[in-house]
């Protein structure tokens, strides 16, 4: 049974760096494709990165491509997301999801994909 635990939030100012975390339980997360979401307040819960579980495919939202980063570390059951040149409009709750994959290739963009969710963390930017 994995279960996702994310960490490294904070408040910061705009264009400072963050690295988030994303540890998992379980020996079977190597299977898992991993994907970042965010939620600002009275917004949906949209997709920033997904990982697939070689780590070889990466995906990104349109407003964080070129600033963030998602890479997974296979000895650590870590996935990371860092966080560059931040700005306020990144401010949200970050959440991390997983879904078991077909193929080491394989990755997931859609909410609605993913079944495990660690209980997020959050990340405030201030101008």
């Amino acid at each position: 049974q994995v279960q996702l635990v994310e960490s490294g939030g904070g408040l910061v100012q705009a264009g400072d760096s963050l690295r988030l975390s994303c540890a998992a339980s379980g020996r079977t997360f190597k299977d898992y494709a991993v994907g970042w979401f965010r939620q600002a307040p009275g917004q949906e819960r949209e997709f920033v990165a997904a990982i697939s579980t070689s780590g070889g495919s990466t995906n990104y939202a349109g407003s964080v491509k070129g600033r963030f980063t998602i890479s997974r570390d296979s000895t650590k059951n870590t996935v990371y997301l860092q966080m560059n040149s931040l700005k306020r409009e990144d401010t949200a709750v970050y959440y991390c999801a997983a879904v078991r994959a077909l193929s080491s290739q394989q990755l997931f963009t859609s909410r609605g994909e993913y079944v495990k969710w660690g209980q997020g963390t959050q990340v405030t930017v201030s101008s």
